[in-house]
């Protein structure tokens, strides 16, 4: 008797303490929203001190097709440019109205939502984009990367967080090569 009461205590325990960091997760989830991550496939990749994209003025983001048969909700491709934004004003690097663009376009090659094991363990999502970063005056694409959106918290769940993630993987990948001298000061 006295073990099955051990381990009724230790399984109380290791509940309480899941529940606890499901808990963190979650208030993290609201304060940092969804996580964005990026992988160069083509193009020289980033090292300390690049300012390869210092002639840029402009970022502009293309809207990205769906590669999944329509399997995409819209509200992901509606947020993207919102959500990009955003996030290039968080690393406070200027986007223009007019002077040399930097076109960001791409595709969705998969979009998974929470699944019933998911729901079960804790929402992860996530969307996985190829995105192509092009010299817009001349068409040159300077580098092609995987970009994924991914959500890890009920709190940011659906598909406006992921492009939130998406957007941020993609400014990451601009963040990288973007001159520090050159970012809006406040």
């Amino acid at each position: 008797m006295k073990r099955f009461a051990t381990a009724v205590g230790l399984c109380v325990i290791v509940l309480a303490a899941g529940g606890c960091s499901r808990a963190a997760k979650e208030g993290a989830g609201i304060f940092l929203g969804a996580s964005g991550s990026v992988t160069n496939l083509q193009g020289a990749p980033a090292v300390e001190g690049d300012a390869s994209l210092a002639d840029y003025q402009r970022f502009e983001i293309s809207r990205f097709t769906d590669e999944m048969g329509g399997q995409v909700p819209a509200t992901l491709f509606e947020e993207l440019p919102v959500k990009f934004a955003k996030a290039l004003a968080s690393k406070k690097i200027p986007s223009a109205d007019s002077g040399k663009t930097l076109l960001i376009r791409g595709k969705v090659l998969h979009y998974e939502d929470s699944s019933i094991v998911g729901k079960a363990l804790g929402p992860v999502e996530f969307a996985v984009a190829k995105v192509e970063f092009v010299d817009k005056s001349t068409g040159t694409v300077l580098a092609t990367a995987n970009c994924v959106g991914r959500t890890g918290a009920w709190s940011t769940v659906g598909p406006a967080r992921k492009a939130e993630g998406l957007a941020k993987a993609i400014v990451s990948w601009i963040d990288k090569r973007y001159p520090q001298d050159q970012r809006i000061k406040n």
